[in-house]
């Protein structure tokens, strides 16, 4: 059996202010960054709206764990870091989470909902569901503009979530050397869009030109005459998402994955910040522009060159 010491450790005072150490400070948490995401979301209404998309067919003469409650759980949870739902096995009985979940509202309250209870309300979340939640994310974002903005940059990626375990659909993606789903992000500036989980198995574009049908259709709704940009890698270089992005007025700035035929286009600048270097011994930036289009594009398109000449590694003076 563990001797505890409860009595109070005195240090040496500063000036008039007495110091002492106690074990009498409560509980104590490392999480309490969960406090403002709590007052956010009392903000922007964000898990309210989540709440009202997702049904609830249960008997509420027997609910013991509201819906809101559970997903304030699970959210809050995976923005602490807690992306397990066995880690709420522990978590149910924290009294932080149980003050952001507003569950601890009286010393009768229960803990919060178990891992079992919390997989539960997940597998019902349908397709409808989620994409009344997709909604909610722009909503969101244009409810949080006070006027109509004058140009909107939308940045698509696709990026790795590694899996842990025989999940539905796993798949080993050569480039992120990792068994993992593959995600579309949209982002604008700091404001997300779109989360779209999807398997990797699959071209890093997919269905990227039907989201973005989908959010210049609203966004335009909201504000007719705001000019939309869209922003991607190589990855997203597919001429049928430039041919909408033409025909519908949408500007884009889309990377070229490297090959002979626009190393050749742009050998004059490659060539000129290189004798730059040679001249001054500094790093060299060069931009110019060529049109070029891939044997599957529809056409020829502007593409700016950035001819980057640095210092070598091991250069020496």
């Amino acid at each position: 059996m563990t001797n505890c010491n409860t009595q109070s450790l005195l240090f040496s005072s500063l000036g008039s202010k007495k110091i002492h150490a106690d074990f009498n400070g409560g509980s104590l948490t490392s999480d309490a960054g969960a406090l403002l995401l709590r007052e956010v979301d009392k903000r922007i209404g964000l898990i309210d709206a989540v709440n009202r998309c997702i049904p609830d067919p249960r008997n509420e003469f027997f609910i013991v764990h509201q819906q809101k409650t559970m997903l304030s759980q699970r959210i809050f949870g995976i923005s602490l870091g807690y992306e397990d739902l066995n880690d709420h096995q522990s978590l149910r009985d924290d009294p932080l989470l149980q003050i952001v979940t507003e569950r601890g509202v009286t010393k009768d309250d229960l803990p919060l909902a178990s891992p079992p209870t919390l997989c539960r309300l997940e597998n019902r979340v349908d397709r409808k569901s989620l994409a009344d939640i997709a909604k909610v994310f722009v909503e969101t974002f244009i409810a949080s503009f006070t006027e109509p903005p004058e140009e909107l940059v939308l940045d698509f990626d696709a990026t790795d979530d590694p899996i842990h375990g025989n999940q539905e659909k796993k798949f080993f993606h050569g480039y992120y050397d990792n068994y993992c789903f593959l995600p579309l992000y949209v982002f604008c500036n700091s404001s997300l869009l779109v989360a779209y989980l999807r398997p990797s198995d699959i071209d890093a574009s997919m269905h990227s030109r039907a989201i973005l049908k989908l959010l210049v259709k609203r966004i335009r709704q909201a504000w007719p005459n705001v000019r939309i940009i869209i922003r991607c890698d190589s990855g997203f270089c597919r001429w049928r998402l430039m041919r909408w992005c033409d025909r519908n007025n949408v500007g884009y700035i889309i990377g070229l994955a490297r090959n002979s035929v626009l190393e050749k286009l742009s050998q004059q600048w490659t060539d000129m910040s290189k004798a730059k270097f040679e001249q001054t011994h500094q790093k060299q930036r060069l931009f110019g522009e060529v049109m070029y289009a891939a044997d599957t594009w529809d056409r020829q398109r502007r593409v700016i060159v950035k001819a980057e000449h640095l210092q070598y590694p091991l250069y020496h003076n």
